[in-house]
């Protein structure tokens, strides 16, 4: 994946997440999704089911979700999925 590609899928997620969240705000890669953006458990599983399907991803598991808490965490999850899914 190009630098390009990489910079259009980060701008996207961020555009996903603003519009999805609770308390939006500036967003920046260290906001953090409960606490700064005001996203529940609820509101999580639709911006999960929002990004496999915008970005055409395989279902994530629980256990792929654990620990992401951050934007650019989101957006390390959404890039790495769609790198392991594109031929080499």
């Amino acid at each position: 994946m190009t630098a390009v590609a990489d910079t259009a899928i980060a701008e996207q997620v961020r555009r996903l997440v603003l519009a999805m969240a609770p308390r939006p705000s500036a967003t920046d890669d260290e906001k953090r999704l409960v606490e700064d953006l005001g996203f529940d458990s609820l509101r999580l599983m639709e911006l999960t089911v929002v990004l496999e399907r915008s970005f055409d991803l395989p279902r994530y598991r629980p256990e792929q979700l654990i620990g992401v808490r951050r934007v650019g965490q989101v957006i390390a999850l959404v890039s790495g999925t769609l790198a392991e899914g594109s031929p080499s």
